[in-house]
This record gives C-alpha cells, structure tokens and sequence, in this order.
C-alpha cells in the first residue's frame, strides 16, 4: 500500500459527500437499496439517517466524518482485500477506517447477506 503521507493526507481530505453518490450508484447497479446503504454506513459509524444527510449538506471530509464516528467496536471483524490492499494489515487508523467503509459497500454490491455484512454474531 502507498503509505505515504500523501496519499493518508489525500484520503482525509476528501469528502463524504463526493464518494457517497458513488457508493449508491455502486450498489443500486446490483439490485441494493440506498436504505441497506444506510443501514451498512449506520452500523460501521453510529449515524443515522438524519446525521448522514447533515454531514453530506455540511461537505464534510473523512477526517471529520470518521472523527464524529462511533466506530463499530466489531469493525475489527472487517477483514479482506480492497483496492488491491487487505483493510486489516492497513496501518493509518483514518485510512483503515474508509477502506472498512469501502469493504462493506462492496460486500453490500456483491450480495452478501446483511447479517454478514454487520458481522452479527452466529
């Protein structure tokens, strides 16, 4: 992984709001719904619905939206290669942190059962 502060830097700074529409249209391509998208970005982060659409409106960076978080304390369980990378070998906490988020997009894309996706256990 480009573990340069450049790319941890470029990551931070970068929007929710911009990557948000990609998200959807990622998962509605494949039969989901932008609620099972909520749903997912709801376990991971603590925000519901309402806070969502207020950190898109505000433009917030994925610093400050993964600053205002209540990770998941099962985020841990998220495991596996994303963007050529494994999230769990991803040593910048604010970068792991998007990757998780991007892991359980594609999992939700690939049609994985919700409960897996959370991680609920067995």
């Amino acid at each position: 992984m480009d573990n340069s502060n450049t790319h941890h830097q470029r990551i931070a700074k970068m929007t929710f709001a911009s990557v948000y529409p990609m998200y959807l249209a990622k998962v509605e391509k494949k039969g989901r719904t932008e609620e099972e998208l909520q749903q997912v970005i709801e376990w991971l982060t603590g925000f519901n619905n309402e806070k969502l659409q207020e950190l898109i409106k505000d433009k917030v960076t994925f610093e400050t939206f993964f600053g205002q978080a209540s990770l998941n304390p099962n985020a841990n369980l998220i495991t596996g290669v994303i963007c050529g990378y494994r999230v769990e070998d991803i040593d910048n906490p604010l970068t792991q942190r998007v990757r998780y988020l991007d892991k359980l997009v594609d999992e939700l894309a690939k049609g994985r059962k919700m409960e897996k996706i959370l991680r609920s256990a067995s």
